[in-house]
């Protein structure tokens, strides 16, 4: 099976949960037998150096790169509030880069041509044009719904109208081209549930995100009376993690030191904005961007993903069960993931339940075992991406052949 990928960020290196969705699924399908080229556009604002990839990145037959320049510009934002384009579409709409996928089709023929996420949707046309390639959308998330999370969360009035009014546009983008795919593919059967009943007809399956479990090797650590080892690790010019973040320093972190006063916190994030002094209280330390994550939250007792906004699947909580951590994280953090309070993690929305969880880490060993325990086995019944892989090509084989 040939198969052309095509992204909007080059996914490598694996610091964020796309990157490690697009590489870990693509790497799984390379070794269950398929053909697999990149086509993926190179941004400004996540530029890789294509030239010196590490020698393990060797799971493509071919890749391909398009340079763009995908920075907010904000004389390009106040021109489209006079068009009904989506911005957050068209930043990521690039002539050369159809030009390049143009090229592709015109010299080879695949057999499915799989796009990561919404943002290359302005491509389906070009790929209808020029291929008779099953066309899948692998919906990362719903992305209008990550956007109308924010806003509500934005207090700040005119800033709340603007994004309510980008996020309206991306809404009706989304759902305008929603059947324009021959398939789709979304990261949990909570999303799609979603996209049908927000109007989805064409075939679809629910394919969660893999984690190459291999790489996921954990150290136990004990807790003790020296104090429980927080950590949280995400890009922090994603504006969910920011937002996350500010909420856990500025309404948990001081009434958390109070009652443990021993408890320490460590952040760990790339493209952290200068407005934000994160270590400035007590027990607080911003590490920046660490060169491996897996290091970075083995040296911790328990991982803090305190998401109220955001859709699809948060990677960070996969990786910090994969490798034997308590995950503390919110309601909307753990959407998409079947876990369940007090087996596999642990819930928290309010700033007393954050409270109660370290309470519950330090007065109960051997229940934070079992949670431990329970988080590794979950991983591996369920996020494999060799499995998520095999099931994926036999749909795709299945769709190639008319049998549905």
């Amino acid at each position: 099976m040939k198969l052309l990928q095509l992204c909007k960020k080059f996914p490598f290196p694996l610091k964020d949960g796309e990157s490690i969705a697009v590489t870990f699924l693509s790497k799984a399908l390379q070794q269950k037998g398929c053909d697999v080229t990149l086509l993926s556009m190179n941004t400004s604002k996540h530029y890789t150096d294509v030239d010196n990839l590490p020698s393990e990145f060797d799971h493509y037959s071919a890749i391909h790169t398009s340079e763009i320049d995908n920075k907010l510009k904000p004389i390009d934002a106040l021109k489209n509030l006079f068009s009904s384009d989506s911005y957050h579409i068209s930043r990521f709409y690039c002539k050369k880069y159809e030009q390049k996928l143009i090229g592709i089709l015109k010299t080879e023929t695949f057999d499915i041509i799989q796009l990561e996420t919404l943002y290359l949707a302005p491509y389906v046309e070009v790929i209808k044009k020029y291929s008779d390639a099953v066309i899948s959308m692998r919906a990362h998330n719903i992305e209008f719904e990550i956007w109308e999370r924010i806003t509500q969360n934005t207090n700040f009035l005119p800033k709340r109208m603007y994004l309510k009014y980008l996020t309206h546009k991306l809404r009706n983008y989304e759902l305008d081209h929603l059947n324009d795919y021959d398939y789709l593919v979304t990261v949990s059967e909570r999303d799609l549930r979603k996209f049908k009943k927000l109007g989805y007809k064409n075939g679809a399956m629910a394919s969660p995100i893999g984690l190459q479990l291999d790489k996921y090797k954990g150290v136990k650590t004990k807790l003790d009376k020296s104090g429980i080892k927080l950590c949280f690790i995400g890009s922090l010019d994603w504006r969910p993690n920011e937002e996350g973040v500010l909420w856990f320093l500025d309404q948990v972190w001081d009434g958390m030191q109070e009652v443990y006063p021993n408890t320490s916190f460590s952040i760990a994030g790339r493209n952290v904005s200068a407005q934000h002094n994160f270590d400035k209280q007590k027990g607080v330390v911003m590490e920046g961007e660490v060169p491996c994550a897996v290091e970075f939250i083995n040296k911790h007792d328990a991982m803090i993903v305190p998401l109220f906004s955001g859709s699809g699947t948060r990677v960070k909580i996969l990786e910090g069960m994969a490798l034997g951590k308590v995950v503390i994280t919110t309601s909307i953090g753990l959407e998409g993931i079947d876990a369940k309070h007090k087996e596999q993690v642990l819930i928290a929305d309010t700033p007393s339940e954050f409270i109660e969880a370290i309470g519950f880490l330090e007065s109960s060993e051997g229940q934070i075992s079992r949670i431990q325990e329970n988080a590794l086995k979950f991983v591996h019944e369920h996020y494999s991406n060799v499995k998520i892989a095999e099931n994926l090509i036999e749909k795709y084989k299945n769709l190639l052949t008319g049998v549905h």
